[in-house]
């Protein structure tokens, strides 16, 4: 995944790391945004992940995650290891909150992610976009 981004970003603008979404390889204050895509629904305590992603951004910093709304497909902890079926979108709004962001948001994407099971079954999950801004 860290190779894809690189290649779709501009390196000069954007750097990509790996780590561990309970304690991400970023300062307080660091850097200017970050962006999660679909990760949310694998983070063992997503308001957690939220108040971590936070953490490093500068004053005025974006925060940017896409992710599944919730659902019922059960079968996507098993095969995909998901540990969310998805999530309501005010939770999402008041876990950003309180992280302390600002000019909170989380709006449709009109994307559909459609995983497929084991035996056949299909899903149409909708997705989410949540942003906000660190307070200054």
């Amino acid at each position: 995944m860290l190779a894809q981004v690189r290649e779709r970003f501009d390196q000069q603008r954007f750097e990509a790391r790996a780590g561990d979404l309970d304690s991400l390889p970023l300062a307080a204050g660091e850097v200017d945004a970050v962006l999660a895509n679909m990760v949310l629904h694998h983070a063992p305590d997503p308001a957690r992940t939220i108040r971590e992603m936070a953490r490093p951004l500068k004053p005025g910093g974006r925060l940017v995650i896409t992710d599944a709304d919730s659902h019922t497909h059960e079968w996507l902890r098993t095969e995909q290891h998901d540990r969310w079926l998805g999530f309501e979108r005010t939770d999402i709004a008041r876990w950003f909150r309180e992280a302390g962001l600002e000019d909170v948001t989380v709006a449709d994407t009109n994307e559909v992610c459609s995983p497929t099971a084991e035996c056949g079954t299909k899903a149409a999950i909708t997705i989410f976009l949540a942003r906000g801004r660190k307070a200054a």
